[in-house]
């Protein structure tokens, strides 16, 4: 590395992490752009969530990250009782496909936003669900670990998308 490139491990993880969370954001993105919105408003498979559904739930999981690591209010707190609170319904009135691409594109760019800004000190240091005393116990329970819960939810649920035969 160059003397005026010097990027420590500990950044150079956390750069990783983030990528990782992008391109699971990417991957996400990729398929709900490749098909017709009326194609999502049927299950992934048979008894299964609605792809619909499962951007929902998705934005809302990650709209939480923003209270969570000190960086505002949520975004779009009205998703959390259609998407996180409860299961799929189909007969429940919810956003369009078109609304909840937009919230997931200004999600997105928000969340990518702060990251570009936050320091090592800032991933490693405790969200707002656990106590600082518990967090001087663990300190394994900072917002990088949350970070990549995060990126795991979305591959999970990016899996689950894979099973729709469009």
């Amino acid at each position: 590395m160059s003397e005026q490139t010097t990027i420590t491990s500990t950044d150079l993880i956390i750069s990783q992490v983030i990528s990782a969370w992008a391109a699971q954001n990417k991957t996400v993105t990729d398929f709900f752009n490749k098909q017709p919105d009326e194609a999502y408003l049927q299950p992934v498979a048979p008894g299964r969530n609605r792809a619909i559904y499962l951007l929902g739930h998705i934005i809302a999981a990650n709209d939480m990250m923003l209270p969570m690591f000190f960086l505002g209010d949520s975004l779009y707190p009205e998703l959390v009782a259609d998407f996180l609170d409860t299961p799929d319904n189909p007969e429940a009135a919810m956003p369009s496909v078109a609304e909840l691409k937009e919230k997931w594109t200004t999600l997105n760019s928000t969340l990518a936003g702060h990251f570009a800004n936050m320091d090592a000190a800032s991933w490693l240091a405790r969200h707002d669900r656990v106590s600082p005393e518990n967090f001087a116990k663990e300190p394994h329970r900072n917002k990088l670990n949350v970070l990549i819960n995060r990126t795991n939810h979305q591959a999970s649920h990016a899996g689950q998308l894979a099973l729709m035969r469009l």
